[in-house]
C-alpha cells in the first residue's frame, strides 16, 4: 500500500520538507499546474524567512504575524494587497492541511487575519456598444468576401459568457446539435479539480446558423477556433474598433456583459452562477458587483 504524501509528516518535519509533501498532495488532489505553482511559491517564501531547521510545530501565530509584517513593510520588495491576500491563503491552506491530517494538533494560522481583496469592477458594454459591436461582426459575414468568424466568435461569448480559456479549449464535439431546437453548448475541463466549472450552457437559433456558415468557410478538424489566443484577441480588437468604441473589448468585456445581461433579465441567480461555472464562495464577490454594475443597492 503506496503512503499518502503526509504520511511521514510530524510537528518536528523541518518546513521546506513539510511544503514538499503539501505540493505532491496538491498534485495528487488534480489541482491545477498555476494553482500549484503560487502556493507553493508563497510557502518558499514564507520558509526562507525562517531558520534552516524550524520545524513546523514550533510556528507559531506570532511567527506568521511576524512574517506577514516583514514582508509588507521591511522585505523591500513590494507586496500589493492582492499578493498579501492570496499568500495569507496560502499559509492557511498549509497549517490547516497540517492540522486536519493530524500532523498538527494546534492549527497556528488559524486566527491570522486574512485581508480580502475585491478587484475593481469590471467594465462592460451598455446596450447601445453591444448591438454595435454585433452589427459591427455582422458586417464581416455581409461582405462580398463573407467572413463569418467574428460573429460566430463575438455572439457566442456575448451568449455564453464563457472565459477565455475556456473558448480556446472548445473543439467540435463540445457543440450538441442532436435536437435542432435546443443547440448546447458542453464546457469541459481535464482536470478533476475543475470538474465543478464543468456545465452546458444553451446557444440560440442564430448563432446556430452562423455557426454552420463558420464550418462551412473554415471547416475546422478538431478545435473550434484553432488560431492563437493573441489572433482572436486581435479579432475582438477589430471588431471593437468597427463599431466605434472607446473601451478595449475583449473576451473579459464579453463575460461581465453576458452576466450582466442575464443578471438584469432575472435569470435565477443560482443558475446564473452555475451558468459562469463559478464555485459559492467566488459567487459572494461576483454577485456583489453584478449588483453594482446593475445600479442596484
Amino acid at each position: 500500500m503506496t503512503n499518502s504524501p503526509e504520511s511521514h509528516i510530524t510537528a518536528e518535519t523541518l518546513l521546506i520538507p513539510a511544503v514538499k509533501s503539501w505540493e505532491l498532495f496538491l498534485y495528487d488532489q488534480g489541482k491545477s499546474l498555476h494553482t500549484v505553482k503560487a502556493f507553493i511559491g508563497d510557502l518558499n517564501l514564507f520558509a526562507s524567512y525562517f531558520r534552516s531547521d524550524s520545524s513546523i510545530g514550533n510556528i507559531t501565530m506570532k511567527d506568521i504575524n511576524a512574517f506577514l509584517e516583514w514582508m509588507q513593510k521591511e522585505r523591500g520588495v513590494p507586496c500589493s494587497p492582492k499578493s498579501l491576500s492570496r499568500r495569507i491563503t496560502s499559509i492557511k491552506s498549509f497549517f490547516r492541511w497540517l492540522t486536519q491530517t493530524g500532523r498538527l494538533s494546534i492549527d497556528p494560522a488559524e486566527k491570522v487575519l486574512q485581508q480580502s481583496v475585491i478587484s475593481p469592477l469590471a467594465e462592460v458594454l451598455t446596450p447601445e456598444e453591444e448591438l454595435r459591436v454585433i452589427e459591427a461582426a455582422n458586417a464581416y459575414r455581409a461582405a462580398p468576401k463573407s467572413d463569418p468568424r467574428p460573429y460566430t466568435l463575438v455572439t457566442l461569448l456575448l451568449t455564453t459568457g464563457i472565459k477565455k480559456g475556456e473558448c480556446l479549449n472548445l473543439n467540435l464535439n463540445h457543440v450538441d446539435l442532436l435536437d435542432p431546437k435546443t443547440p448546447t453548448l458542453f464546457i469541459r475541463y481535464s482536470s478533476s479539480g475543475s470538474r465543478f466549472k464543468e456545465r452546458k450552457i444553451s446557444l440560440t437559433n442564430d448563432w446556430l446558423d452562423v455557426y454552420k456558415e463558420y464550418l462551412a468557410k473554415y471547416s475546422p478538424v478538431d478545435q473550434l477556433f484553432p488560431w492563437s489566443p493573441r489572433r482572436l484577441e486581435y479579432l475582438l480588437e477589430d471588431i471593437g474598433r468597427d463599431a466605434g468604441l472607446t473601451k478595449h473589448l475583449s473576451f473579459d468585456m464579453c463575460r461581465w456583459t453576458s452576466a450582466l445581461n442575464d443578471w438584469q433579465s432575472g435569470l435565477d441567480r443560482e443558475n446564473l452562477r452555475q451558468k459562469m461555472g463559478i464555485s459559492k464562495i467566488q459567487w459572494r464577490e461576483v454577485s456583489m458587483k453584478l449588483r453594482q454594475l446593475a445600479g442596484e443597492k
